[in-house]
């Protein structure tokens, strides 16, 4: 005999998927307005919040590694990256004795306008985020890290066909 879920629940769950797709959308829009100000594409945002994420894990990516990221060609992935570096927001760094590894790494001129563009937005989320006690946001990392691990899994299956 299947379960029914309790309707408190599946409010809930409802709730939530239309909260974070509505965070998605406004994300979206100020990632639009950060791009537009500055020349990018929509997958130039893509790229640089992997380089800045990968850095932040001390594990900076390739031009490959990227690609394989966001599901661009090799040829792609080139040319973004060469504009990128044109517009001061990559570039490409040789930190390890072969030479032939290239790792990406935001540039400085790039860094500060990202940071001029997003350190207004900082207090608020700071606000946001003091309503809520250490055990909390804890449980709140544990719930999004299991959402992006989800989306990232369908994601994957989706390029894989």
């Amino acid at each position: 005999m299947e379960e029914t879920e309790d309707p408190e629940r599946r409010r809930l769950r409802s709730r939530l998927v239309d909260l974070l797709n509505a965070y998605s959308s406004e994300a979206n829009h100020i990632g639009h307005a950060f791009a537009g100000r500055h020349d990018l594409h929509g997958p130039d945002l893509h790229a640089l919040l992997a380089v800045m994420h990968a850095e932040r894990a001390g594990a900076p990516l390739s031009p490959g590694r990227l690609g394989e990221t966001m599901g661009l060609s090799s040829g792609a992935t080139t040319a973004m990256i060469d504009r990128l570096e044109r517009l001061g927001h990559l570039r490409r760094v040789r930190e390890s004795s072969d030479r032939r590894v290239v790792h990406l790494r935001y540039a400085e001129s790039g860094m500060s306008l990202a940071q001029a563009f997003f350190t207004p937005l900082a207090p608020r989320t700071d606000a946001v985020m003091a309503r809520f006690d250490v055990t909390e946001l804890q449980v709140v990392e544990r719930f999004v890290q299991g959402m992006v691990q989800a989306l990232t899994d369908y994601r994957d299956e989706l390029r894989r066909g």
